[in-house]
């Protein structure tokens, strides 16, 4: 949905391929889910900032726990990442994209 919105979009099957991705491709915006395999959405964030250039990129973590622990929405918060719960539409992925590119640009 978002290449037929005009964005360059660049996927990643795990975490691990995630945060290499960013490293090399130094995106604009990044939108990943609180629950993968092996190493979650904070965990990728935390290691995200670790690096230099992508201490700014802005991030929005989608999650369908509407539970979250306290300290996690904190933490999230503090590493400068929206947060979206699940279901996301089209529509609504559309509009995250537009807001966190908004705040780059």
């Amino acid at each position: 949905m978002l290449r037929l919105e005009g964005y360059q979009v660049h996927t990643a099957l795990s975490a691990e391929t995630g945060l290499v991705a960013a490293a090399e491709s130094q995106p604009d915006a990044i939108i990943l889910d609180l629950r993968m395999p092996l190493i979650d959405g904070l965990t990728f964030l935390r290691r995200l900032r670790a690096l230099d250039e992508q201490r700014k990129t802005p991030v929005a973590i989608v999650t369908g726990d509407y539970f979250l622990e306290d300290r996690v929405s904190s933490e999230l918060r503090e590493l400068g990442a929206e947060l979206r719960f699940k279901p996301i539409w089209l529509e609504d992925l559309v509009h995250l994209a537009r807001n966190l590119l908004g705040a780059t640009h």
